[in-house]
């Protein structure tokens, strides 16, 4: 008996089980240090050096803890680290990108129609993408603008907007979206690694040598800290974009407004909890809630806006199967002819009109609301047989 292992499809879902697993472990210890720092209360008789306490209850038993300004006295005998789960996350996070996006360029990364990439180029450019916004955002940090809260946050969001207008002008849709997830990923992960994490190391070092350790070292890892939080939900959104083809409407002209949308109600719902669990009341949490619904319901109207124009011809169901098997049966067939699938994508087959009709919404989604299928448009498929195609799924319903 002769069988063959799909090799990079068993890695994609190793790999994605060990990013899924890291980057919750990383989220969950950073929303809860976040709220922790911001749940710290000052009272009289706490240990010299001692910025605050908290009590909280979980498990059946009570826990005590305080946060000292910049460090305890001397060493304690056991201190814990937390940072191999933002490592790891970044480390799996990028081993996908390189099994689906760059083993799969031509699928996944590169859109003719949009730069003619070689897949050594695509790759090229991804990679400058991800080490450039870095840089940028470091030397933002680092710069007289990152002694401005507002400034800083202003400048990063403009980094942001500006990565993400480059990268959908020259990536397809799909990847675009998640490129632009990893790059503020990989600014939250070089956070811990470049900045959180060394300082709190010369923190451990002063303290072990008998120095009084600079209180700017906590400070700035704290910043940094701050800016993980508040990036989190919207990198969350972008790396699963690719499952919620819609997001994709507003194509190579509108995406980069989407994806702005997408960080700005991300960040006003996390600052709603970050006011909440410093003790805000009133109306301090007044406006967080009613302005991210706005955002959401203003991203909706917007994507809708930017739907395709259907075709006002009647198109036959001959016209529709002759569309249906030249862009999209390859992929959709028992035995896919391309060969990024050993098996049809999502499970589904259209090798009929009834499979067609069954799975409408599925293709009008992928194929006519967005661009996102084929992947790659390795078919050609024009504007014009997408309106076609959505013209009549529209009249199955």
């Amino acid at each position: 008996m002769t069988f063959t292992i799909p090799w990079l499809e068993w890695a994609n879902l190793m790999i994605r089980w060990l990013h899924l697993a890291a980057g919750i472990a990383w989220i969950g210890t950073s929303f809860y240090f976040i709220w922790l720092d911001l749940s710290l209360r000052s009272r009289n008789g706490l240990a010299q050096g001692a910025l605050g306490e908290s009590w909280s209850v979980h498990g059946g038993g009570f826990y005590h803890v305080q946060k000292y300004t910049v460090a305890p006295q001397e060493m304690p005998a056991e201190l814990h680290w937390f940072k191999y789960e933002a490592y790891f996350t970044w480390l799996s996070g990028f081993s996908l990108l390189v099994v689906i996006y760059y083993f799969g360029a031509t699928s996944y990364l590169i859109d003719p129609a949009r730069a003619d990439l070689t897949p050594t180029a695509a790759i090229a450019a991804s990679l400058g993408f991800l080490i450039g916004s870095w840089l940028i955002y470091e030397a933002l940090c680092r710069s007289p603008i990152g002694r401005s809260t507002l400034a800083l946050a202003v400048s990063v969001f403009l980094l942001i907007l500006v990565s993400a207008f480059m990268l959908t002008q020259i990536f397809s849709d799909r990847a675009a979206f998640l490129h632009v997830g990893a790059l503020i990923g990989t600014i939250m992960s070089a956070n811990v690694f470049v900045v959180i994490i060394p300082n709190q190391k010369k923190v451990v070092a002063d303290l072990v040598a008998g120095r009084t350790p600079d209180p700017a070292l906590g400070a700035q890892a704290k910043q940094r800290s701050l800016h993980n939080n508040y990036l989190t939900l919207p990198v969350l959104l972008l790396m699963v974009s690719a499952h919620y083809p819609m997001l994709f409407s507003g194509g190579i002209q509108w995406g980069w407004l989407v994806i702005a949308f997408i960080v700005v109600a991300g960040g006003v719902i996390r600052h709603f909890f970050n006011t909440h669990h410093a003790g805000g009341r009133g109306k301090a949490l007044a406006w967080q809630w009613p302005v991210a619904v706005l955002l959401a319901i203003g991203l909706i109207i917007f994507i809708a806006s930017r739907g395709p124009a259907l075709s006002d011809a009647k198109i036959s169901d001959s016209r529709a199967l002759e569309i249906i098997t030249t862009h999209c049966a390859g992929c959709h067939a028992a035995e896919p002819k391309n060969p990024a699938f050993t098996a049809p994508p999502g499970g589904i087959v259209l090798d009929s009109l009834n499979a067609v009709r069954r799975h409408s919404e599925r293709v009008m989604a992928q194929s006519v609301t967005s661009q996102a299928m084929p992947p790659g448009n390795a078919s050609g498929m024009t504007d014009s047989e997408r309106a076609e195609l959505g013209q009549w799924l529209r009249l199955q319903r």
